[in-house]
This record gives C-alpha cells, structure tokens and sequence, in this order.
C-alpha cells in the first residue's frame, strides 16, 4: 500500500464529520493517534465562489508543534486530506468545471 493510500484509509477510518457538495463545504478529521498528539484535529474547507466555481482548497488544525518529524507528518496529512476533499466536490466529467487540484489551488479562497 503506498503512503498515499494509507493517509486515505486513515482519512476515512478517522473523520468526526464531513458535509461535502458541488458548493464546497467542509471536513474534519481526529490526527490524535496518527500524531500522537492528545485531542489533535484538522480541517479542509471549500467556499463557493458563485457562478458555479469554486475556492481552493483550505485548511486548518487547532494543534502546534515543534517536533520536525511531527510537523512533516502533520503537513503530509494536511495534503492529503485537501486533495481527498477536493476530489468529494471536484466537477470530474464537467467540461466547462473540471479543474485537477493544482489549478484549484490558484484559485482565491473566497469570493469577498
């Protein structure tokens, strides 16, 4: 199993709650055992833009750490659980919407 896909499984064993639609929306996920930080949580986010577009992909953690190898660990989580959302609200078949995640991240975050 490749990293990727073991960062997924973890996504999916791990998510406390998730509203996802074709208008963005949000996820959250516990990273407490995969840190092995107590009460660690983080978040990917998705506004609506209007005009059927949506706003990068965001997000957040109510954690900090020094530890480096932590740190690397927390933003590889980070990555990856941006991308697995954008993959729930991407337009995938959409001519005129479809975007791959790069082109997504170009995009402002919100419309104000």
């Amino acid at each position: 199993m490749t990293k990727e896909n073991k960062l997924i499984k973890y996504i999916e064993e791990n998510t406390l709650r998730c509203e996802a639609s074709h208008r963005g929306g949000g996820i959250e996920i516990d990273v407490s055992d995969h840190l092995k930080i107590e009460d660690a949580k983080m978040t990917a986010y998705q506004n609506y833009l209007g005009g059927g577009m949506l706003g990068s992909v965001c997000s957040d953690r109510n954690f900090e750490t020094k530890d480096k190898a932590k740190n690397k660990k927390a933003d590889d989580m980070t990555e990856a659980l941006k991308k697995y959302f954008f993959d729930m609200t991407n337009h995938t078949g959409d001519k005129w919407e479809e975007q791959i995640f790069e082109q997504n991240q170009r995009m402002p975050e919100s419309a104000y």
